[in-house]
C-alpha cells in the first residue's frame, strides 16, 4: 500500500488545531518514523516497534478526519509506549496496553481539545478501551460525523433489510437480518452471506424505477 513520510511541518494538516505540540512530545522522543497511507478498509492504523538501527515506525490513513487521525495516532502511540516499557512480553491489547492507551487519551481529554460528542465517547471508552480504534462502534459513528460525506453513502444500520449496497471494489449485497452486534448479508453475485459492523461504511443502490 503506497506511504508517504509525513514532513514535521506538514502533520498539522491531519491532526486537529492545537494538538501538534502535545503530539511531537511524543514522536520526537521516541523517534518515531511516521508515515500516512491510503485508506486501508481493515485497519486504520499500524506499528512496528524498533529494530536494529530501524526506529519505531507508524502508519495511519490520510483519508480519517483530523479527530480520527488523531485518536488513531495515540492507539499506536500507546503500542510503542507498551513496547518501550514492557518489551513484548505482555499481550498486544492486554491490561498494560489499555491503561497505557487511556493515560494517553486523558493528556488530551484533560485539554479539551475534543468537541463535546467525542469528548464523552472517549470518557466511556476509558473504562475498557477496545482493542481497535475502530471496534468501539459508538465512537466511531460520533467520529464519522465529523467525515466529508460522499453522496449515497450510509452506515450498514442507516439501512432498511432488503436494501441493497456497493462497495467500493464493486460487490454489490442486500441486507438482511441483524445477528447480535452484526449485520447478515447476502452477496447478490455469489449468494454468499457475510457479517458486516453495523459502522461500516457503504453506497446504498436505489431500486430500479
Amino acid at each position: 500500500m503506497p506511504k508517504k513520510e509525513v514532513p514535521l511541518g506538514q502533520l498539522q494538516n491531519y491532526l486537529p488545531a492545537g494538538t501538534l505540540p502535545a503530539v511531537m512530545t511524543f514522536l520526537e522522543k521516541y523517534h518515531v518514523h511516521l508515515t500516512v497511507t491510503r485508506e486501508r478498509r481493515s485497519v486504520l492504523g499500524d506499528y512496528r516497534h524498533k529494530t536494529g538501527d530501524h526506529h519505531h515506525r507508524i502508519s495511519v490513513n490520510g483519508n480519517l478526519n483530523h479527530w480520527a487521525f488523531l485518536v488513531t495516532l495515540l492507539h499506536e502511540l500507546a503500542h510503542l509506549l507498551c513496547f518501550e516499557q514492557y518489551h513484548g512480553r505482555v499481550s498486544a491489547h492486554g491490561t498494560e496496553w489499555k491503561r497505557i492507551y487511556g493515560d494517553l487519551l486523558a493528556v488530551f481529554l484533560r485539554d479539551h481539545v475534543f468537541p463535546a460528542d467525542i469528548d464523552k465517547e472517549l470518557k466511556q471508552m476509558l473504562v475498557n478501551p477496545g482493542a481497535s480504534s475502530c471496534a468501539e462502534d459508538g465512537l466511531v459513528r460520533v467520529l464519522r460525523r465529523y467525515d466529508k460525506k460522499a453522496e449515497g453513502m450510509l452506515l450498514v444500520e442507516q439501512l432498511q433489510p432488503g436494501d441493497s449496497f456497493i462497495l467500493s471494489d464493486g460487490r454489490v449485497f442486500m441486507l438482511g437480518e441483524k445477528l447480535r452486534k452484526r449485520y447478515k448479508c447476502k452477496e447478490i453475485k455469489t449468494g454468499k452471506w457475510y457479517l458486516f459492523s453495523p459502522v461500516f461504511e457503504v453506497k446504498k443502490l436505489e431500486p430500479p424505477v
